[in-house]
């Protein structure tokens, strides 16, 4: 059961209104299904009878993200209960993660329903220029233009986010009704164990049923970096999907056995995937960039594992001799599939925060700098090897009805998808950059 804990100095306001992301927040305590003790940061009112009355909509959406996951593992028979959500749901064989391969910009392309060029996020780690500094883009502010979540909200809906991340966490901040932060946050990793998260989602459902419910399950990805099996035996990946497979059969069977399933629908997808690299495929573009006499001292680099974005840092008069010069160094390195100007290539949509040059490891190889030892971590992303993902649209909705398509569906695809479900009239200025899968 829940127990509402308003937070000292808050005031009570109209229950049944949806709070805006920006009033004051309470806590509520709720006791999972397994026994733990979990704690949700609830919009101030949100947790009242009245206002879970405001919405009589019976429809529920539930987006499942598991994190890193590559489509073929689903066929592994280590996934038996996202095999048959995916048999008897909407699939979409071809469908894609979007520049930069990373967890960031991909699910911040989720709940936005457009690129970064608009949304405000193309990569996990930015140098940012403002700083001086290379810096996580984990910030609420990072995002730059509306949420579903957000519009939603708008509307009278509840929504909920359940992130396995600190960093996602960090950047889709209080945009939700209810939202709780993950715990424990394992070491190095940054991330809480899926069996903590999905009690955590569990929780949220049945306590507080939300509308919409965003959900990262991060052990498949964070057991894919550091899995030094992962390019032969994959002991450690393989263990990871068989027990994240486990929590979703878990929240499928909550749904049916607490009689939403007929009216929800489940969005499934991978926000990446993962490739592996040996320790002597490794890519360091600081010290040929800093050998070179125009580029030494003008350059800075965000390394994201699969892909390197390289800023321009030196006199603006300069800045097209130096991105042809860092062009030039990058794909003349040992590695590197592709380098690209960010500014001239228009189908990469990622906008200044980006920098000048995105390059692109080849398969089985990764980026470390700005020293060779800086990413000792063998599995990674980011780069066009990890663009394949699983999506598709399960429960028992008719929205679900069973279906494979050949559309090359993406990330940024599922907003709209939440957003035709629910019947929100409208779109973003400028329109979506995804389109409805249902």
């Amino acid at each position: 059961m829940c127990a509402p804990q308003q937070q000292a100095g808050a005031t009570t306001g109209a229950a049944a209104r949806p709070p805006a992301a920006t009033e004051r927040r309470t806590v509520l305590k709720v006791a999972g299904a397994g026994g733990l003790a979990l704690t949700f940061s609830t919009a101030l009112g949100a947790g009242s009878p009245a206002y879970a009355a405001g919405n009589r909509d019976r429809r529920r959406a539930y987006v499942l993200v598991v994190d890193g996951c590559r489509p073929d593992e689903i066929d592994s028979g280590l996934m038996p209960n996202l095999a048959a959500l995916r048999a008897d749901g909407r699939h979409f064989p071809r469908a894609h993660s979007l520049p930069v391969m990373e967890t960031l910009p991909n699910h911040v392309m989720m709940m936005t329903g457009v690129r970064p060029d608009r949304g405000g996020v193309p990569a996990n780690e930015i140098y940012d220029r403002g700083l001086g500094e290379t810096r996580t883009m984990d910030r609420p502010r990072d995002i730059r233009t509306t949420t579903v979540i957000e519009r939603l909200g708008r509307r009278g809906f509840r929504t909920g986010t359940v992130l396995s991340k600190d960093y996602l966490y960090g950047v889709f901040g209080e945009r939700a009704t209810h939202r709780w932060e993950p715990f424990p946050l394992l070491p190095v990793t940054d991330h809480a164990p899926d069996v903590f998260t999905m009690e955590a989602a569990l929780g949220m459902v049945e306590e507080l049923d939300p509308h919409l419910v965003f959900v990262n399950l991060g052990d498949v990805d964070r057991v894919g970096h550091s899995d030094l099996t992962g390019g032969s035996l994959q002991a450690l990946r393989r263990a990871a999907l068989a027990s994240t497979d486990l929590q979703v059969g878990r929240f499928v069977e909550m749904l049916r056995s607490t009689g939403r399933w007929k009216r929800s629908i489940v969005v499934v997808l991978a926000d990446h995937s993962m490739d592996w690299s040996r320790p002597d495929r490794v890519v360091s573009l600081t010290s040929p960039l800093a050998a070179d006499p125009l580029l030494a001292g003008n350059v800075a680099v965000a390394q994201n594992g699969g892909a390197d974005l390289l800023y321009w840092t030196g006199p603006a008069k300069q800045r097209d001799r130096g991105v042809a010069r860092m062009l030039e160094v990058a794909r003349g390195t040992a590695g590197v599939l592709s380098a690209h100007d960010r500014a001239r290539s228009s189908w990469l949509r990622l906008g200044p925060d980006a920098g000048d040059v995105v390059a692109y490891c080849r398969a089985g190889w990764r980026f470390s700098d700005p020293m060779v030892v800086s990413n000792p971590i063998p599995g990674n992303h980011g780069h066009p090897a990890t663009r394949p993902i699983p999506f598709f649209v399960g429960g028992g909705h008719p929205a679900a009805a069973k279906a494979v398509s050949s559309s090359l569906a993406a990330t940024v695809d599922v907003a709209p998808t939440i957003a035709e479900f629910f019947g929100l009239r409208g779109a973003p200025r400028g329109g979506w950059d995804g389109r409805s899968r249902i």
